[in-house]
């Protein structure tokens, strides 16, 4: 009996510690091509185009412009990074295809561990997470942990490095956040 208890009590200690993530897509993104311009193409965890985002050559003010775009090419909003200010920040402002601010991404200089931390903010400054990035490591895959407003994992995405091709490619994926303390 008293085996029976301890081998229970091990089960939902590691039902605790089990963390599931669930894979919700790739992002692909093109090498530059003759005009400066590099697309990045979106699909979902079954491999389906779920869209595209363009991203321009730098302007001569030093802003980088991305459209995106359903799958079917029709304009869902756009992403202006502008240049880094003197505090080494760099913002990114997003708007819906109608040109209305939907929020910014603020991205902080790199801490002395090699990563870098992006706070999202919706279009009335409220937090509404980030994503910290850590240093690229022996294998040239980078991972971006997103957190929610109140610091809780809701994914990741891993960028690896660049193929033969140019071509590179990112996997996201999300937490599951429904796994049960008391499964058997």
């Amino acid at each position: 009996m008293k085996r029976f208890f301890v081998f229970v009590s091990l089960a939902m200690t590691l039902t605790l510690v089990r963390a599931q993530t669930i894979n919700v897509g790739t992002s692909t993104t093109s090498r530059t091509d003759v005009f400066g311009n590099r697309t990045t193409t979106h699909r979902n965890q079954s491999g389906m185009t779920t869209g595209t985002s363009t991203t321009s050559q730098t302007d001569i003010f030093g802003n980088t412009t991305t459209t995106h775009r359903d799958q079917y090419g029709r304009s869902v909003g756009s992403s202006s990074t502008g240049r880094t200010d003197i505090f080494g920040n760099t913002t990114t402002t997003h708007r819906d295809q109608y040109g209305r601010s939907t929020g910014t991404s603020t991205t902080g200089r790199t801490d002395i561990f090699g990563n870098t931390v992006t706070t999202h903010r919706d279009q009335y400054g409220n937090v509404t997470g980030t994503s910290t990035t850590s240093r690229t490591d022996i294998f040239g895959n980078q991972t971006t942990t997103h957190r929610d407003p109140f610091g809780n994992i809701s994914g990741t995405s891993t960028t690896s490095a660049r193929d033969i091709f140019g071509n590179q490619t990112t996997q996201q994926r999300s937490q599951n956040q429904n796994t049960s303390i008391w499964t058997w």
